[in-house]
């Protein structure tokens, strides 16, 4: 199965729709006055449907096991046609279109069975996904291509060319995946003055966004959140709960990182972990979700 430990968990929804085409007027009466012989159709295919959905992971090699948390089946008589439609949720890290998928199917096959006896002319028809929300997909409107980011190595070996940037180059691969391509790369020591000064640099040549890699622990040298916060105008404390929350789902020590994030004039600015899998952890957190500030503070609805 594909790899979704990275994935944030949302409300996922999905409705998916398949039509059992019947060959008379007969089979449709015999199907809303209940005297198919088999039972009630309606009812027995909606259990049918209901049960498709829950195991959908069973029966489809790639799918994960999921919490089904809504599901709804209901049908619709259209000329010689039954009209499936089903709707599922989840909260979870995957959606759910394959789910809805399968329980129409199921659904349209229940019928098809229990109907096969009094009508050799049946098919089942189309099924197919109409709609799905949740996930990074219903965003993707918000994603701002032109932003300016700066983004700020804080450590004393990088800058003095010691060591590679990793976690420098972790964040630029991963804005570049987000469709940011005017990006700046810093590396600059461990030093509460060095850090405030470039912060008010950036600020002033019109960074729109700063992101400070390195110094958010717990260690003397772990200035940035210290040399960032007094600068910040408009902090917005929730996205690096977000990040914290995140990686405290990861690894126990995330709690201990100390990182703040907020507005210096029009630059939003955030400081993150400098550990590699630190950094790619709070950048899975918050982007691209992060990216709507820019339409908020352009003011530019978010529906």
């Amino acid at each position: 199965m594909v790899d979704i430990t990275h994935k944030q968990t949302t409300l996922r929804q999905a409705v998916a729709t398949a039509v059992l085409k019947t060959s008379r007027q007969e089979t449709i009466d015999a199907v809303l006055e209940r005297r198919v012989p088999k039972g009630d159709v309606f009812e027995f295919s909606r259990a049918a449907g209901l049960l498709a959905c829950k195991k959908t992971y069973e029966v489809i090699p790639d799918c994960h096991p999921l919490p089904v948390e809504y599901t709804s089946i209901t049908h619709s008589v259209e000329g010689l046609d039954i009209v499936v439609r089903v709707e599922v949720h989840t909260v979870y890290k995957t959606g759910v279109e394959v789910e809805a998928m399968h329980g129409a199917a199921v659904t349209a096959l229940t019928m098809y069975d229990m109907l096969k006896p009094i009508d050799g002319g049946l098919e089942i028809g189309s099924i197919r996904l109409e709609s799905k929300k949740g996930g990074k997909g219903d965003i993707k409107h918000a994603y701002p291509d032109t932003v300016r980011v700066a983004v700020v190595t804080c450590s004393d070996s990088v800058s003095m060319g010691a060591h590679a940037d990793a976690s420098g180059d972790l964040v630029e691969e991963r804005l570049r995946r987000h469709g940011l391509s005017d990006i700046r790369r810093i590396a600059i020591p461990d030093d509460f003055d060095t850090v405030q000064r470039k912060a008010r640099e950036l600020v002033q040549d019109g960074m729109e966004l700063i992101v400070f890699t390195g110094g958010t622990g717990l260690s003397k040298r772990d200035v940035t959140p210290d040399a960032v916060r007094p600068l910040l105008e408009r902090e917005v404390p929730g996205i690096m709960e977000a990040a914290r929350g995140y990686g405290q789902q990861r690894t126990p020590y995330a709690m201990l990182s100390r990182g703040v994030a907020g507005f210096s004039g029009d630059a939003l600015l955030m400081t993150l972990p400098g550990s590699p899998r630190g950094v790619a952890e709070s950048m899975d957190a918050v982007f691209p979700y992060i990216l709507h500030v820019f339409r908020v503070r352009d003011g530019v609805r978010h529906d």
